[in-house]
């Protein structure tokens, strides 16, 4: 199976916030940053597999600052770790206030996705090709996430369907 890079994947979206994005208050809601971040990690994985993908998990997801509306909301997306069916991408988030120029780092997100073939069942993803430093330590720890995500799975999967432990 081939192999890719990790810059081979990398995408960067931006997004103006507006009034149906946010509460009353003109605060954006979470759920509104969420959905980028869960298209672009869509993205950066389809891009890497060459495939269609589907959201597995989302290991976290930190929230930082506020986003109002009429803030520029950049989002940067890498693949941090590749297993044998699920790709792990990591999503940093930026707002801007497009009148002053401030931009604050507002939160930063892990997604799981897993590449499917055509009749939906999980397909083998190439492997990454880690070149740098960052490179290398986000994928061990990434690794270090599919080893506990694994875990808790197999736990998950030992309840029956009254939600007793077997």
């Amino acid at each position: 199976m081939e192999e890719r890079k990790v810059s081979e994947s990398e995408s960067v979206i931006s997004r103006v916030m507006m009034p149906p994005d946010a509460n009353l208050a003109g605060n954006v809601f979470g759920g509104s940053i969420l959905k980028m971040i869960d298209e672009i990690s869509g993205i950066v994985a389809t891009r890497h597999c060459r495939r269609n993908v589907v959201t597995a998990s989302i290991e976290h997801m930190d929230f930082l600052y506020p986003v109002h509306i009429g803030n520029l909301v950049t989002l940067k997306a890498r693949m941090n770790f590749v297993g044998r069916t699920s790709m792990e991408v990591g999503v940093k988030v930026y707002a801007e206030n497009l009148e002053n120029g401030d931009l604050n780092f507002t939160g930063n997100a892990i997604i799981t996705l897993v590449s499917l073939d055509e009749s939906g069942r999980p397909v083998e993803v190439p492997r990454l090709i880690v070149e740098t430093e960052e490179d290398k330590a986000l994928f061990q720890e990434g690794h270090e996430r599919w080893l506990n995500r694994n875990e808790r799975q197999k736990k998950l999967s030992t309840k029956n369907a009254n939600g007793n432990v077997k």
